[in-house]
């Protein structure tokens, strides 16, 4: 009999073999995924369906609806982002351009939530996705007002490249963090995705640390960085306002 903490981790490796895109995985392409057996990673997906976790469509499944209200209750993306969607919405109202939050996790961002804007670029992101922090504007501006350690860990696992413009060199990408921390705001000069570009600024703690990041992303071709900085700057300061005060009432 396999113990609880080796039955969980197979668990975790079939829910995480799901991506933000797919809309339902058969049982090979599951295994292949999770790095299990067939049979095993079958055995799992039935009791996860039994349990609402998953849905079973014929012979494939998906993620259920119960995950995602499970997550609707993580705290920290509930408090956040409920206090960040008004001023995210003033936001692109102001810049007519697709408006993120986002947190970091380990050396990734994890989208929040997306405002969408029409025309704007077909983005690599998407709510409940992923990104290599190093890449992304949300990403730059987090680990600015991060401590070293965070920093640290995020260095020693590599500066991966993710287009011809990603900064993959330790040394510029701390030179960069330390202009961050001098301006309050970050850039992706199409260094997450080709055409693609983001102005980005920390969301602070009482303490100075970053809770997450507000950006601004549109085409390279249309949208000029120096003129939606400062309505994010702007943004980014007043939600930590708002969160600070909102945690100093009694």
């Amino acid at each position: 009999m396999p113990s609880d903490d080796s039955f969980l981790r197979r668990v975790v490796a079939v829910l995480t073999a799901f991506r933000a895109d797919d809309d339902g995985l058969g049982a090979a392409e599951l295994a292949r995924r999770s790095g299990l057996p067939k049979s095993t990673a079958h055995r799992i997906a039935l009791d996860l369906a039994e349990a609402g976790l998953l849905e079973r469509q014929g012979a494939r499944v998906r993620l259920g609806l119960r995950l995602f209200e499970i997550g609707q209750r993580v705290p920290r993306q509930r408090v956040l982002r409920d206090a960040a969607v008004p001023y995210m919405s003033d936001l692109r109202e102001a810049t007519r351009q697709t408006v993120h939050l986002a947190v970091l996790e380990g050396a990734e961002v994890v989208y929040v939530e997306i405002l969408g804007s029409p025309g704007g670029p077909p983005l690599p992101s998407q709510v409940g996705g992923r990104l290599p922090a190093h890449v992304t504007g949300v990403g730059k501006a987090i680990l600015a007002f991060s401590p070293p350690d965070v920093v640290r860990a995020v260095l020693d696992g590599g500066l991966v490249r993710a287009t011809g413009r990603s900064v993959t060199a330790p040394g510029l990408f701390l030179r960069e963090l330390e202009k961050i921390r001098e301006e309050g705001v970050a850039y992706d000069r199409e260094e997450s995705g080709n055409g693609i570009v983001c102005a980005a600024s920390p969301v602070l703690g009482p303490d100075g640390e970053a809770l997450g990041a507000l950006s601004v992303s549109g085409w390279a071709t249309g949208m000029r960085l120096g003129a939606v900085a400062p309505a994010v700057h702007t943004a980014a300061l007043t939600l930590s306002r708002t969160l600070g005060r909102s945690r100093t009432r009694p």
